[in-house]
């Protein structure tokens, strides 16, 4: 399943309105980089050196722009980070989403369509931040799994595995710049119907709320890496909260 980029809520009613239009026609385009959503728009960039594991490790992070998961942020959460400058966050409420899909015509297909870009393996979105306004086209999205989950890397390999067209992961792991150990993921996304390949990368931190996986997905592989600042920056300052 893939949608096109834009925020979590467009998508969802984007994806109720296919439901209703297509019926039984459940082949959806790609968000920036997400779940059974991950594609790229951008097969020639998507396909140059995605090679998974050659970036990422010595991007340098960006510069900050405030910071995410404390009580009256734009995203409360189970740990904190900054964000980068200009980068805009939104909080998914992803059982609200869901909700009121399934209210709706065909609440069966779109319930299903939504679902697929609101759950991803054992963890449900939480947050989305927006790199448009820095003048890049992807998300760093954050998704939370329950309490007493699975470890972190157990989580982050259910949720690699979770994605269509997932593949050749490399996982190592690393304490976070607040102590918190953690699993990191770069792995290859491939659309055999657009014949595309891109970059994407993942890591994921156990709290006593859960598990937290963050994931920067990119139109494609070239748009991926001008990101990765973004997220080094949340791999440096990430804690609990």
């Amino acid at each position: 399943m893939r949608v096109r980029v834009g925020t979590v809520g467009g998508r969802v009613a984007v994806a109720a309105a296919v439901a209703m239009l297509l019926g039984g026609c459940a082949g959806a385009a790609d968000d920036d980089g997400k779940t059974s959503a991950s594609a790229s728009a951008g097969a020639s960039a998507g396909a140059k050196g995605a090679a998974a594991g050659d970036t990422g490790k010595k991007a340098a992070a960006a510069a900050r722009g405030g910071t995410l998961g404390p009580a009256g942020s734009a995203c409360e959460l189970p740990v904190s980070f900054d964000v980068a400058k200009d980068w805009k966050p939104k909080s998914i409420d992803a059982e609200k989403e869901l909700a009121q899909v399934s209210e709706g015509a065909d609440g069966d297909l779109a319930g299903e369509l939504a679902a697929a870009m609101l759950r991803q393996g054992p963890v449900t979105a939480a947050c989305e931040i927006d790199a448009k306004p820095s003048g890049t086209i992807g998300f760093l999205r954050v998704w939370k799994g329950k309490p007493g989950d699975a470890d972190a890397g157990g989580v982050l390999r259910a949720f690699v595995a979770a994605e269509k067209g997932a593949g050749k992961a490399e996982y190592h792991s690393f304490k976070t710049g607040g102590g918190v150990p953690a699993v990191e993921v770069e792995y290859l996304s491939t659309n055999k119907a657009l014949d595309e390949t891109k970059k994407e990368s993942a890591f994921a931190v156990g709290t006593p709320d859960g598990p937290v996986v963050l994931h920067l997905g990119g139109m494609d592989t070239q748009e991926h890496d001008e990101m990765l600042p973004a997220f080094q920056l949340a791999k440096q300052t990430l804690k609990l909260s």
